[in-house]
């Protein structure tokens, strides 16, 4: 069996590119991930070898979605978390193809998909524009700077679709389409996290931006109950709850009320996501949010998250999703388990905010 890099498998420590490995994860995080370091290695390992065997040359997928670049990012992302990098290493090839698919996929307005679909555009285009910042600085100069034009124009996009007029409870957030004049959190966090990612990278994204979307996260959000919905504060919370306490959490939010109010409700919900028909979606977003708050909230939520989803892999390494397809829940899955891997620089963490009430 292929082993992580070893990096990772022994020291589960910071990744930054071009920087050596920095602390480790602190003893209280490290705690709760101990007790299924082995297993978790190996399943991670496990997946992404499924993954890189169902990869087609060109770098889609078979599955019912694999040609959007949503899912190819997020495969890409999933090779990404475990410590890999599009030019070096085992899975240099696949990461590589990943890159490539995306690369080459631009509209000529900047749009970044290939899946002949005319829903859900701006869900591709956000996670690949996710992907591709993520990928900076761990390419050759030729690369980079293909990887620079595309990913440009792909994040004026995104801007210029915030920027559609729209009325006052959809300002701010984004959906399906480029010129859509409404909202909707899901999609809107994926934006959110591609502009922010984009912005640490040095790109020229206004605050004003972040901070407007930001207000549009907390207008999808119950201050008393701690839901975040779909629409309005309350639909689909079950699923969406992790994806607004993201959002605050990566734009500086921690430790408010409204996110520790946020990870009680995921404390008391989680159980009802096995099943759902966003299940996956589910878990990636709540895992990567309870990391963020720390403390009790991921050591409760990653121990069940660990202990109920790691029977759950196939013998072939994926998870399945006979809704989305496999490599799309098999790269969430381990999206969502390579969270104290700390590979991706959007989900960096700071390890002197660990108190929680």
């Amino acid at each position: 069996m292929n082993s992580l890099p070893l990096r990772i498998a022994l020291n589960l420590c910071v990744f930054v590119p071009g920087v050596a490995c920095a602390q480790s994860l602190s003893d209280r995080n490290n705690a709760a991930f101990e007790k299924h370091r082995e297993a978790v290695v190996q399943a991670v390992d496990r997946g992404l070898a499924f993954l890189a065997g169902a990869q087609k040359p060109d770098g889609s997928f078979e599955d019912q979605y694999g040609r959007s670049t949503g899912i190819v990012s997020l495969v890409g992302m999933a090779f990404l978390s475990a410590g890999y990098t599009p030019e070096q290493g085992q899975y240099a090839e696949n990461l590589g193809r990943c890159l490539n698919y995306v690369l080459e996929s631009p509209h000529a307005n900047g749009l970044l998909d290939r899946s002949d679909s005319g829903h859900g555009l701006m869900y591709a285009h956000n996670i690949a524009t996710l992907f591709l910042s993520e990928c900076s600085g761990m390419v050759s100069p030729e690369k980079q700077e293909q990887l620079d034009r595309v990913l440009g124009r792909a994040t004026k996009l995104i801007l210029s679709a915030q920027a559609v007029p729209k009325t006052d409870q959809h300002q701010g957030g984004w959906r399906y389409k480029p010129d859509s004049r409404d909202s909707d959190l899901s999609c809107s966090g994926w934006a959110l996290m591609a502009l922010r990612s984009a912005k640490l990278n040095g790109a020229a994204v206004p605050d004003e931006a972040i901070q407007s979307a930001v207000n549009y996260v907390l207008r999808n959000h119950d201050k008393e109950k701690g839901t975040f919905g779909y629409t309005d504060p309350w639909g689909h919370f079950e699923t969406l709850t992790g994806c607004g306490l993201l959002c605050l959490e990566l734009c500086g939010g921690h430790g408010t009320p409204s996110t520790f109010k946020a990870g009680d409700t995921i404390l008391s919900t989680y159980k009802q996501i096995p099943g759902h028909a966003h299940e996956y979606y589910a878990h990636y977003y709540n895992s990567q949010a309870m990391f963020q708050l720390g403390g009790r909230y991921w050591q409760e939520y990653s121990d069940w998250m660990y202990s109920h989803y790691l029977p759950k892999q196939n013998a072939n390494g994926s998870w399945a999703d006979g809704r989305d397809g496999s490599a799309y829940a098999t790269s969430m899955m381990l999206l969502s388990f390579t969270v104290p891997f700390r590979q991706l620089p959007i989900y960096q963490r700071d390890e002197t905010v660990d108190e929680t009430p």
